[in-house]
């Protein structure tokens, strides 16, 4: 899959998901996020969808690079183990209903 960046956010995410979702469908499932400058609530929900799209297939998603607030975003939103990115993502996922 070709790196994200520098931007993902709602001006660009349907695009960016289109691109992605058809790499995912090509079982390419490593992203390079590491030229991402500027996110929002949309590159969460970008890679969420490419998430839903490589476990479809039985892959996984596999974030690089990720930059300290799409972190941040993720873990606010209580999805960081959904992408494998929070500290004990080895474990099993804990769903949290709000």
């Amino acid at each position: 899959m070709p790196a994200i960046g520098p931007t993902l956010t709602n001006r660009n995410a349907a695009a960016v998901l289109r691109d992605g979702l058809s790499h995912v469908r090509q079982g390419d499932v490593t992203v390079d996020c590491s030229a991402l400058t500027q996110v929002d609530s949309s590159a969460v929900a970008v890679l969420l969808a490419w998430q839903r799209a490589a476990a479809q297939r039985g892959q996984s998603l596999a974030l690089h690079g990720v930059p300290p607030q799409l972190q941040s975003l993720a873990s606010l939103y209580g999805v960081d183990g959904l992408l494998g990115l929070a500290a004990g993502a080895s474990l099993p996922h804990h769903h949290h209903r709000h």
